[in-house]
């Protein structure tokens, strides 16, 4: 006999009230002084000081009595635990606390800051606040949290998105840190390009800057310079395209073709995105400059006189094609393997050759893959300011505009936002482009059902230029690293070519004493840094990505577009506007990080979002809906289908998103500019130090000893995360394993 008593017991939902108030009466309510990261307050007057002390003891004490009201949210999901689900009370009290908890946090957090209240009529009503208001610390964190999840839980209640719980509180928790780390500071730094300079608002300080012949003039077709958004928008184009063919042969070489050195050749794709791109563009320097290696071999050949032709657009073109071509290989790697091979030995069954069925089956079938992979290249040059810095010459781009107007003397916020808004406007009209390319057609290729076929060999007379092209271009990445490598181990780069370890040594020597191991390096401090605030932001940063392909790909709610756009955001803004809004945005309350290891951890998750998020959709475009429904069928629930089934499916993916954004947080330098402090130093910022002081030879071997740091950490996370079992076999007749 079935039981049909509706359920009561809602261990989520418990969950959260617990949550709720051990927040509100057991945690710090504000940012301790000592950083979210130090736990010095367990031992340091807690709970009754004030600095320290839980809003209950806060409100105890006759201070911070605007958190007072939290309690009426706090108590009311408490008088809906013993009904079901379906009662129309359940979704409206979780409705009302959910709503009234966070609103009322947002409500105080912006009308009392760091100097009291914000708005004078608040002072003229209230008077002025005994004590400033603080940053929020681990307390109003996860209260707020309670609340939100509480406001998810009751939407899904009442039904929406089929009443499940976990896409609507996922759908609810990604909205709400998008806009928080990503709308909120992005649109407190473009409104400054409305800003005169009384502090007022004006359209014709926008207009003005705006139509400046710097950024739209067409001078290069008259033989003088071209504004900065054309030379952007056609370098990006160029680096888009080179980037996702390159990545596409690379990818084709590794799953298929019999070349014996693939594994080497793998592990050299993914060299240039751990490395900084200053490193690069120095090392390009060096072999191509005015007194480079090769400039000087082909003059003397030729007898020809050396020129400055890379800097310029030749030289951030190929700087750019070497840092980003691996971004391309590693998004389209996952999706080559992923077309079915059923499908390729059909075609061949009905006596379609090898070029047919590549040309009319494989090829199609990897659309969603180039796609991302040319918007990602074209995005990521558009938001690159360090090769061009380096190799820019003359030749202005966006970024580097961006970058001079906030660090230069100017000091011009306005145009900086304009500039960036031009930026913006450009990589969106790539995004849509990309979706009206891929247009409406289905690219599933796995599906629940058996296929141990095999991938078939590329045709000869497409096999032999894609391998010449990928051995020549692994051969110029393997000289370049050699260059970095030997101006690592040089006296004076470029002057005095004696050999030496002493940048290591100056940078990583270590003491053995009786107490123990003394880090006497001058970049360990940095490095240790880098090292903890990479591992953390890496699998949030994949975390988050994931969970939001798995959104926009499997599910249909109101708002799906908008919701896609603002993942994308963060990725189309350079760094640089990046590191100066989290500035104007987090160094007041009520989110007061700056300085703090946490603002780092935050950019960078939420700056590298979007590769995981392409590299899901790539992949789980390929995944059929079948497998979801099956799934849920059988009774499971979507957060068990989302661990159980599609996870499993995504190793590529999450592959690619754990490498890319570890990497990144290792090797970032525009946000990083601004948001480092003394005590979280990172190792490109130190760099960059050094490279200013004209210590190349350091700040080289540095950079070499993140390369090996970097390549152990991307063996390690493939070790780690695997390879997707499908049970195909390989070409040698051999099932496939891990």
């Amino acid at each position: 006999m079935t039981d049909t008593t509706p359920k009561t017991n809602h261990p989520v939902l418990i969950f959260w009230i617990v949550a709720g108030w051990v927040g509100f009466c057991l945690l710090p309510w504000f940012m301790v002084e000592d950083g979210i990261w130090s736990f010095v307050w367990l031992v340091d007057g807690y709970p009754f000081d004030e600095d320290y002390a839980p809003a209950v003891f806060l409100i105890g004490q006759g201070e911070k009595l605007w958190l007072t009201p939290l309690l009426v949210p706090l108590t009311l999901p408490l008088l809906i635990l013993g009904k079901p689900k379906s009662d129309p009370q359940y979704a409206r009290i979780l409705i009302l606390a959910g709503a009234l908890g966070f609103g009322w946090l947002i409500a105080q957090g912006f009308s009392i800051g760091i100097r009291g209240f914000n708005f004078d009529w608040m002072k003229a009503l209230f008077g002025e606040p005994k004590i400033r208001q603080f940053g929020m610390g681990y307390g109003a964190m996860i209260c707020a949290t309670a609340f939100l999840f509480l406001l998810t839980q009751g939407i899904a209640a009442r039904g929406a998105i089929n009443g499940d719980v976990f896409v609507v509180s996922a759908i609810g928790g990604v909205i709400t840190i998008v806009t928080i780390f990503v709308f909120f500071p992005i649109a407190k730094m473009l409104f400054a390009a409305f800003v005169t300079e009384d502090g007022a608002y004006s359209v014709s300080v926008f207009a003005s800057k705006f139509f400046d012949d710097r950024l739209w003039g067409l001078g290069c077709f008259a033989g003088a310079k071209c504004g900065a958004a054309w030379n952007s928008l056609f370098l990006a184009v160029l680096v888009g395209f080179i980037t996702t063919a390159l990545g596409l042969c690379f990818a084709l070489v590794v799953t298929r073709s019999g070349f014996r050195f693939k594994r080497g050749m793998r592990a050299l794709t993914v060299l240039p995105i751990i490395t900084p791109p200053f490193v690069i563009g120095l090392a390009l320097i060096l072999l191509f400059g005015l007194s480079g290696s090769v400039t000087k071999f082909v003059a003397e050949i030729f007898g020809v006189q050396p020129t400055r032709w890379l800097y310029g657009m030749p030289g951030v073109l190929i700087a750019q094609t070497l840092a980003f071509t691996p971004i391309a290989f590693l998004v389209l790697i996952g999706v080559v393997e992923g077309v079915s091979p059923s499908m390729e030995e059909a075609a061949q069954t009905l006596r379609a050759n090898r070029w047919q069925t590549f040309k009319t089956v494989s090829l199609p079938l990897m659309r969603p893959g180039l796609a991302n992979a040319f918007l990602l290249g074209f995005i990521e040059s558009m938001a690159d300011f360090g090769n061009p810095l380096v190799l820019g010459g003359n030749f202005d781009v966006l970024s580097t505009e961006i970058f001079f107007a906030i660090v230069g003397a100017q000091y011009d916020q306005g145009r900086a936002a304009v500039l960036a808004m031009v930026l913006l406007f450009f990589t969106l009209s790539a995004f849509y482009a990309q979706r009206a390319w891929l247009g409406k057609k289905s690219y599933t290729t796995v599906s629940g059902k058996g296929d141990a076929g095999v991938h078939p060999l590329m045709p000869r007379g497409l096999a032999i230029p894609v391998l010449g092209i990928a051995i020549a271009w692994a051969v110029f990445t393997a000289v370049v690293y050699g260059m970095i490598i030997y101006g690592s181990i040089v006296e004076l780069w470029g002057v005095d070519n004696s050999l030496t370890f002493k940048h290591y040594v100056t940078a990583f020597s270590v003491r053995f004493e009786e107490e123990g191991i003394r880090w006497t390096g001058a970049a360990w401090d940095s490095f240790w840094t880098t090292i903890t605030i990479a591992a953390i932001a890496a699998p949030l940063t994949a975390a988050v990505g994931l969970v939001t392909a798995y959104l926009l790909t499997r599910q249909s709610f109101a708002g799906k577009n908008a919701f896609e756009f603002g993942t994308m955001l963060s990725f189309a803004i350079p760094g640089t506007v990046i590191g100066v809004s989290y500035i104007l945005a987090f160094n007041v309350p009520p989110i007061e990080i700056t300085g703090t290891g946490v603002i780092l951890v935050v950019s960078f998750i939420f700056r590298n979002m979007p590769v995981g998020v392409r590299a899901g959709i790539a992949s789980m475009s390929q995944l059929d809906k079948s497998l979801d429904e099956s799934s849920l069928t059988l009774g499971a629930n979507s957060w068990q289908t989302f661990r159980r089934v599609i996870l499993p499916l995504l190793r590529p993916a999450i592959l690619a998103a754990l490498v890319y954004s570890f990497v990144r947080a290792m090797t970032a330098i525009s946000a990083v500019i601004f948001l480092v402090s003394a005590e979280y130093d990172m190792a490109t910022s130190y760099i960059i130090g050094r490279v200013e002081n004209n210590d190349y030879g350091l700040a080289i071997a540095y950079s070499t000893t993140l390369i090996f740091v970097m390549l152990a950490a991307v063996g390690m996370l493939q070790i780690l995360v695997g390879r997707v079992q499908i049970g195909r076999r390989t070409q040698l007749g051999t099932e496939k394993t891990t």
